[in-house]
């Protein structure tokens, strides 16, 4: 299993008690409002907004934050900001090839802050489309561990939904499939009565490169720095990391 992928869901269970909280909040409330704006306010017709907001309540992000950035969007209450997209493309340590995504109302602003994040950490700004094609958009459903669902049981309710394989990522499983099967997928679990964390389509490599301890450290924090900007809403990356290394990071 991918130590990546595991990093990933690590990183989803810890993050509603991380002292970051209010960001995490803040990207999730961006994300909805973003979501209803592009697809409107109407979940049963905007599957990406039903995503992103199953993906905050899990989060317990507060139901009223939840309620006014999808009014705010869909254009039925005042005070939505004008939210773009920017993806930048860059390295960190030991080659690593990074994808940072930013929604933002702030395009000099965010490019400062994603420039400075890089410099800072042992990174550095690509030219566009130089790391791009490395990556890949793929669905992703998280799905925590839970008594009666396993591997074998997953990939029953959703190989024919469009699933192409189930791995095991610690805590919790990853369902990975096509990006247009996602919904397919997300739609067999809720049949199945199976809960599941999150369903996006985030930017997957096809190739990785195998980091060890140090490597790993220093590429987490690169990430973190990233990600502590308000800007930064995903960072995608083409590293992997071994379960045994996983396991030592996780007790610091």
């Amino acid at each position: 299993m991918s130590g990546h992928s595991k990093w990933a869901t690590t990183k989803h269970k810890k993050a509603v008690i991380d002292a970051k909280r209010g960001k995490l909040f803040a990207k999730m409330i961006k994300n909805i409002e973003v979501a209803a704006r592009t697809g409107g306010g109407d979940i049963a017709g905007n599957p990406t907004l039903f995503d992103a907001i199953q993906k905050a309540k899990k989060s317990s992000v507060p139901n009223d934050n939840i309620d006014r950035a999808v009014k705010r969007g869909s254009g039925a209450e005042a005070g939505g900001a004008d939210w773009q997209t920017i993806m930048y493309e860059g390295y960190g340590p030991n080659g690593v090839a990074l994808l940072i995504e930013c929604l933002t109302d702030n395009r000099n602003r965010a490019a400062s802050e994603v420039r400075v994040a890089m410099t800072r950490n042992g990174g550095s700004m690509a030219d566009p489309g130089s790391v791009s094609y490395m990556f890949g958009r793929k669905g992703q459903v998280i799905v925590p561990k839970a008594d009666g669902v396993n591997e074998d049981s997953l990939l029953e309710v959703v190989l024919e939904a469009g699933a192409e394989e189930v791995n095991d990522a610690g805590e919790a499983f990853e369902i990975i499939s096509e990006p247009g099967d996602l919904i397919s997928v997300r739609t067999a679990l809720q049949n199945a009565k199976i809960e599941y964390d999150s369903a996006e389509s985030p930017f997957m490599p096809n190739l990785q490169v195998q980091l060890d301890e140090e490597g790993a450290r220093k590429i987490f924090k690169l990430i973190d720095a990233l990600e502590d900007s308000d800007d930064v809403q995903n960072v995608f990356a083409n590293f992997d990391v071994s379960d045994e290394i996983m396991a030592i990071l996780d007790e610091e």
